[in-house]
């Protein structure tokens, strides 16, 4: 069974580069953000580290722990780190997993189990299914699934907009919009009955059909 939204994060131990976590007890009641890489020392990823470290304090707003991992040792990516701090003014302010036998990808359905059991001898191009981007929501399931590729850097505003939007959610009886950006109008959502909405919304809705119900973005 492959790794869905609504499923089970896989729980696993690792060491990285702030020490061994599990994982499930390193995110604790907080939300979580994933993100992979195929290799160390490589080029749009060295720009990706060091772009989440300079918004990692909006991540923080959000209550959301951010983790990386990469298919080579811990004790590698420390020295990718001085690259990276270097290079785009900033060095991870995060963890980073090692994932040296690559146990958590294969675990994350990000390579095949036919994969070996070693990084060594491996190039980016191996691993380039290694590039996905989870949010996990405080519960443990999985919440979204971003898969890139290696040429294309990955837009970390645009996991912000969906963590806002993911959060607004799991508190309201909402959905958002396409485009929809934080403060905009949002979308009561089927399940919840007319007779239900009106007591949430006394001054009533925009419904240019039935099922499309439009109301001000909830503020508590």
């Amino acid at each position: 069974m492959s790794l869905q939204i609504g499923s089970i994060a896989p729980d696993f131990k690792a060491e990285t580069t702030e020490g061994p976590i599990r994982f499930h007890d390193w995110i604790g009641d907080s939300w979580c953000v994933l993100f992979s890489h195929p290799k160390d020392f490589t080029p749009v990823c060295t720009t990706e580290l060091g772009f989440m470290a300079k918004i990692k304090p909006e991540f923080d707003a959000r209550d959301c722990k951010i983790i990386g991992l990469s298919i080579d040792p811990a004790e590698n990516h420390t020295e990718w780190a001085k690259d990276i701090k270097e290079t785009q003014g900033v060095a991870p302010n995060y963890p980073l997993i090692g994932d040296p036998k690559l146990e958590v990808a294969k675990l994350y359905d990000m390579l095949p189990a036919n994969a070996g059991s070693t990084s060594e001898g491996r190039t980016a191009l191996d691993n380039q299914t290694v590039r996905n981007v989870y949010i996990i929501g405080p519960d443990k399931t999985v919440k979204l699934i971003f898969i890139y590729p290696m040429s294309t850097g990955r837009n970390f505003h645009e996991v912000l907009r969906v963590l806002d939007s993911l959060q607004l959610t799991a508190k309201h009886q909402v959905a958002t919009p396409v485009n929809w950006n934080d403060g905009e109008d949002v979308i009561i959502i089927p399940a919840v009955s007319d007779e239900e909405a009106r007591e949430k919304y006394p001054d009533g809705w925009d419904a240019p059909k039935p099922y499309l119900r439009i109301v001000p973005q909830p503020k508590d």
